[in-house]
């Protein structure tokens, strides 16, 4: 089967860079990248012709593309060494377009089988990624209620290419409330939706097995075909 043919099996990125000072949520600092040491530095260590970089990289697990478990939300939670590979990997997928809403109701989702499936919701806002308008707090959402649902049918993980899964306005989370204390993760920051079928592809976003941490940098992506 060649790579072009009908149904041939393909990897979509789903998941944006991190750069050196990028700014994924305000008020919380940006990653720090920089060589520990460089191939130049390296060079005396080893035999001649040999060398290696080593990097050096201090970031806040909410960056880029990330994952959190419910110990981001809840104090007794799991963290990300305690969830299962099940949680986030190799799930099977489903896409809900919703470009055209704000808020973004339960109707949605209503009469879709989630079971067990990672529901990827596609907003476009991700267009906006790096700008201004991304960081301005107007991003699309879910309302409570919909979290309410797919916690009802029994969704594996939520994933959406916006800034949050809640609105920012106000200090609740309804969404993380509820999705997090069903112990189901969130990806937030996705891209590439687009690029996607609306079912039959499998997701992946797994993170580090961190002891102690509730959110991380994930590289999602999914297998189409």
């Amino acid at each position: 089967m060649t790579k072009d043919s009908p149904g041939a099996r393909r990897l979509v990125d789903l998941s944006h860079p991190v750069v050196s000072g990028m700014v994924t949520v305000p008020g919380l600092p940006g990653p720090e990248i920089a060589p520990h040491m460089t191939h130049a530095q390296s060079r005396p260590k080893y035999a001649p012709g040999t060398e290696f970089h080593f990097a050096r990289v201090s970031l806040l697990g909410n960056t880029g593309t990330y994952l959190d478990a419910p110990l981001h939300r809840y104090e007794d939670g799991a963290d990300l060494a305690g969830m299962p590979l099940t949680a986030f990997a190799d799930l099977d997928g489903v896409v809900v377009r919703a470009e055209d809403v704000t808020e973004i109701g339960a109707d949605r989702f209503a009469g879709l089988d989630v079971r067990g499936k990672a529901v990827l919701v596609h907003t476009g806002f991700d267009r906006h990624w790096g700008t201004d308008v991304y960081l301005s707090g107007g991003h699309p959402w879910l309302a409570a209620e919909a979290a309410a649902l797919l916690v009802e049918g029994g969704a594996a993980l939520l994933g959406i290419d916006s800034q949050n899964v809640d609105t920012m306005k106000g200090g609740e989370r309804p969404v993380h409330t509820a999705l997090l204390g069903a112990g189901v993760p969130i990806v937030e920051h996705m891209t590439g939706l687009s690029g996607l079928p609306d079912s039959g592809f499998r997701f992946h976003a797994a993170p580090p097995a961190l002891v102690g941490v509730g959110t991380f940098t994930v590289r999602a992506y999914a297998v189409v075909g």
